[in-house]
């Protein structure tokens, strides 16, 4: 096991702990097809093209998958070249052959960086609400999946207004694909 340097805060929990609102959230903000792909999502990743040929946004629009992140992270650099991208497309294929799409969400949900020192879902709850998991509600959940994107942006104590925003965006995207109802 790596050591965990000064700063970083860190708490690994099984899948079955962590509330369906919180999986539901980042599957719906980070990849709504992670069942069904092999790895790497095509229709994504054509999507991602043609808009960032057309240069609509002020960013490239990126097209990585859940496990393309967990590629990356366990193993990669964060080089943005197309040897790197190339490298974590076959990876990514590699690892859906070798792990259950439970063991791939679990990993990404304990290890992805979240801001303020916090790495993983559970750690993420308590460095900002100082809640466990149990005690998320979909507000928080939504919240939390916002954070992998950029989390100095989305920062709630700095930036409270582009927070909520961003929340109720991901909010939005788990009514659209099914995961709560506008109700809830």
């Amino acid at each position: 096991l790596a050591a965990i340097a000064p700063g970083q805060k860190r708490r690994k929990v099984p899948l079955s702990v962590i509330p369906d609102h919180m999986k539901q959230a980042v599957l719906a903000i980070e990849d709504r097809r992670f069942y069904t792909h092999p790895g790497v999502d095509p229709i994504r990743m054509v999507g991602a093209l043609i808009t960032n040929l057309r240069g609509d946004k002020r960013y490239l629009e990126g097209a990585s998958t859940i496990t393309q992140q967990v590629a990356k992270n366990f193993l990669l650099s964060s080089d943005q070249t197309m040897e790197r991208k190339l490298k974590e497309v076959i990876l990514s294929i590699r690892i859906e052959r070798a792990f259950t799409k439970k063991q791939i969400l679990e990993l990404y949900l304990n290890e992805i960086y979240l801001g303020g020192g916090a790495y993983g879902v559970a750690a993420a709850a308590q460095t900002y609400w100082d809640k466990s998991l149990n005690e998320l509600s979909i507000a928080d959940c939504a919240y939390l999946a916002t954070l992998p994107k950029a989390p100095s942006n989305y920062n709630p104590f700095r930036f409270p207004e582009r927070a909520v925003a961003r929340r109720n965006w991901v909010i939005d995207r788990m009514v659209e694909n099914g995961f709560v109802t506008k109700e809830e």
